[in-house]
């Protein structure tokens, strides 16, 4: 099981220097209550599908020296229209595909969704496990990866197509297709308990592709769900 937090003191360390100080007792995990607030270009964060256990509150790993000076934007809560996703291990890819169509303006059939769906995960792949040289571009999603598995063994689950996508995914996804990307939870998980009926968002990925760059327009934002046992769907 995923560890609920790696804290460290670094600010950008490679794979190998997490790893030793985790070794030495330099890194530590920890437990938080409050989900995290967002993604920066010095902190890491762990996907929102990391829990202790079904029967705990929600908890997320971040890795980074501390959890100060977020985005007030990230702590507001939020209404949206749901578009169910189907749950067949796709849901992440499936959902970014419908998001990015929808804000096109383009609605996808059943089997381009999937068929796209699969082209994102594989594009993962390639990044991740086939060039090692477009491999360390994605620095913070290798750390995510390899404090849980190797990475030998990362590259021979995803590509199965029940692979299921979180927080390293999107950490390639959002450079990869240079979209900014929101993940959001219910607010009645947030409250523990509670009957709202709002969304609070807990992680931001490229959101510099939403400010525009050069002569390069902005990009709308796609917004995804993450709710109950490992599974995303898209807000509208």
């Amino acid at each position: 099981m995923a560890p609920p937090l790696v804290d460290f003191m670094a600010r950008k360390p490679c794979n190998e220097t997490i790893l030793e100080q985790l070794r030495r007792g330099h890194a530590k995990f920890e437990l938080v209550s409050d989900p995290v607030t967002s993604i920066s270009s010095h902190y890491t964060q762990r996907s929102p599908t990391t829990f202790l256990s079904e029967n705990t509150h929600l908890f997320f790993a971040r890795i980074g020296s501390s959890f100060g000076g977020g985005s007030a934007a990230l702590k507001k809560m939020e209404r949206y229209s749901v578009q169910k996703v189907t749950g067949d291990g796709r849901c992440l890819f499936r959902a970014l595909v419908k998001g990015m169509a929808f804000n096109k303006g383009i609605g996808l059939h059943p089997r381009d969704e999937r068929e796209n769906a699969d082209e994102l995960r594989m594009a993962v792949k390639e990044a991740i496990c086939d060039n090692e040289q477009e491999r360390v571009q994605y620095e913070e999603a290798l750390v995510a990866i390899t404090v849980e598995e190797s990475l030998k063994r990362y590259c021979q689950r995803i590509r199965r197509a029940d692979f299921w996508g979180g927080e390293s995914e999107l950490l390639v996804l959002s450079k990869l297709c240079r979209q900014p990307i929101i993940v959001y939870i219910p607010e009645h998980e947030h409250t523990k308990g509670g009957r709202g009926s709002g969304f609070i968002p807990i992680a931001e990925y490229g959101a510099e592709y939403g400010k525009g760059r050069r002569k390069e327009k902005p990009r709308k934002v796609v917004r995804l769900l993450y709710s109950g046992k490992n599974h995303y769907d898209l807000l509208v």
